[in-house]
């Protein structure tokens, strides 16, 4: 049986992650902070902090509707544990 000299086409979801792969070796955590910086501050002036609170409020109440009282409770309680504080205890 001959062998087939065909590349099989990458998938995106593997594409990006071998050029992501890539990126990430390429740049240190610097650089990644300065441009996330920079993304944060052109998005920060071209919306307003009303148009932020309103998509904070509509993922709050989605997230809220997917999960439930006891998501917050559990995320709470793990954070309250994680903050060095001791207000809450151990479980």
């Amino acid at each position: 049986m001959a062998k087939s000299n065909q590349k099989r086409s990458m998938t995106t979801e593997e594409a990006g992650r071998k050029g992501g792969g890539k990126i990430s070796r390429k740049y240190d955590q610097e650089h990644f902070e300065e441009i996330g910086q920079k993304g944060g501050e052109k998005v920060a002036g071209e919306y307003s902090q009303e148009h932020f609170g309103n998509i904070g409020q509509e993922g709050g109440e989605t997230t809220s509707e997917k999960y439930g009282k006891e998501h917050y409770e559990d995320i709470g309680q793990k954070g309250g544990r994680n903050s060095g504080n001791g207000s809450v205890p151990n479980s």
